[in-house]
């Protein structure tokens, strides 16, 4: 297994929603920067930090409009945790200079893992975003999850042991599927048999006896991505590109995930005119996926007499200058930014990141790009990037892990409780035992 360097993520974390609780009342307008509903102050000032949107007591109170000796108070509390760190000062227009927050790195981790269709990404995550110990490994999603979490599991703990089991605080799981973060279950995905409303995340704490979080890869891998990004990227749309296509949107700096949870859907967008009698699994023809995923993909080539049978295969011969992969690929990008030019014109991000197998494919990328100058308004693509995501194969990982920290924090928190602004309670999170396996 091989270590990650974190050079580029060592000060930085996550933007991502936490769990629900009841925030402090207040009758003037919401501050921009301002603790959601649902959020704890405590998760909220750590979510700004680590995203690099504060890095002072003083920009923490601005953006939460909270009392400086309540941001105080809770600052002191996760600096005595190890979640955040003092360092350095910084200048300010006047009175003391200002120490410099950022997130800490402490020996707490997390134990994640992307899963695809035939393999998974695992890896240990700190709560910093820093990432190590990364392994593929075999994962045959169709054997359903009563067959491939167990193996899962075996081998995420093979990864606490090494790095020291007591200081596992969370499990973070990215799927390719439609994901009821709530429930912590897949609900209704394709290619994913048996899955349909299994309890994951309640198998995955009973197993290892700490918090545990499921998300859609999408959503995992915009999290990861978010972390590395500069903190003026608020607003973003990171794709994923393997056998499926998804999408997680940031929006103010947050994951948005929308009224149930299916923001960034992209899948199910009719192409015009690219594949009209392709059935998909949603009963619709023609959509997105059945066009420009990595299975599509396939499909398209084996019907051309090509020998692939996988998104790997088709890399490879794209790779290799082959002419009808290489115009399959670019066919598959031109779709892909027809569905993106509309979804950038509508919500005018900064930046749209492209994620997943076929990103690696300058002629792919280089074909969404071209859709989105060519389709968007001039005043929406003045200044967006587009660009692959920096991560690589680590950005669901580094998000699913960060999910799994956030979670940890939360309940050590007594965010369960509804305390809004607790920051009382144990000077470390709570030591768990794990039950014991079947």
């Amino acid at each position: 297994m091989t270590e990650i360097s974190a050079r580029d993520r060592k000060s930085k974390g996550v933007s991502a929603k936490g769990t629900a609780s009841k925030g402090a009342t207040s009758k003037r307008p919401t501050p921009r920067g301002a603790a959601p509903k649902g959020a704890t102050l405590a998760t909220r000032v750590l979510e700004l930090v680590a995203s690099g949107q504060a890095s002072s007591r003083a920009e923490l109170a601005q953006l939460l409009g909270a009392a400086a000796s309540t941001i105080s108070l809770t600052v002191a509390e996760l600096v005595e945790r190890g979640l955040l760190a003092e360092e350095g000062t910084q200048s300010s227009t006047g009175g003391r200079p200002r120490r410099v927050l950022r997130a800490g790195s402490t020996d707490e981790y997390a134990v994640a893992a992307d899963v695809g269709g035939r393999h998974a990404r695992i890896g240990v995550v700190l709560p910093g975003g820093e990432v190590g110990d990364v392994a593929t490994v075999p994962f045959e999603i169709a054997d359903g999850p009563e067959a491939a979490l167990p193996r899962l599991a075996e081998h995420l703990e093979t990864l606490a042991q090494q790095r020291g089991r007591d200081r596992l605080r969370g499990v973070g799981l990215s799927l390719p599927g439609p994901v009821d973060v709530t429930a912590g279950a897949v609900v209704l995905p394709s290619r994913m048999p048996g899955w349909n409303r299994f309890p994951v995340a309640a198998w995955l704490e009973e197993r290892f006896g700490v918090p545990a979080v499921v998300d859609n890869d999408a959503n995992c891998m915009a999290v990861g991505e978010q972390s590395v990004r500069p903190a003026e990227h608020r607003q973003s749309i990171t794709v994923k590109i393997g056998s499926a296509i998804g999408a997680g949107v940031i929006a103010d700096g947050h994951l948005y995930r929308g009224a149930t949870g299916a923001a960034g859907d992209i899948t199910h967008i009719r192409i015009d005119g690219g594949g009209a009698d392709v059935p998909c699994s949603c009963g619709n023809t023609g959509c997105l996926e059945t066009v420009a995923s990595g299975a599509a993909l396939v499909r398209i080539l084996r019907e051309r007499g090509l020998d692939v049978t996988s998104p790997e295969d088709v890399v490879r011969l794209a790779g290799d200058a082959d002419p009808e992969a290489t115009r399959a690929v670019r066919r598959a990008g031109d779709h892909l930014g027809q569905v993106l030019a509309a979804n950038v014109n509508f919500f005018n991000p900064d930046a749209v990141y492209l994620g997943g197998i076929l990103s690696t494919l300058e002629p792919f990328v280089a074909a969404v790009r071209s859709q989105l100058y060519e389709s968007c308004h001039p005043l929406v693509t003045e200044h967006l990037t587009i660009e692959r995501a920096v991560l690589g194969a680590d950005a669901g990982l580094v998000g699913a892990g960060l999910f799994a920290l956030q979670r940890a924090l939360a309940r050590a928190l007594g965010e369960a409780g509804g305390s809004a602004a607790r920051v009382g309670g144990p000077a470390r999170f709570p030591a768990v035992t794990p039950l014991p396996r079947s």
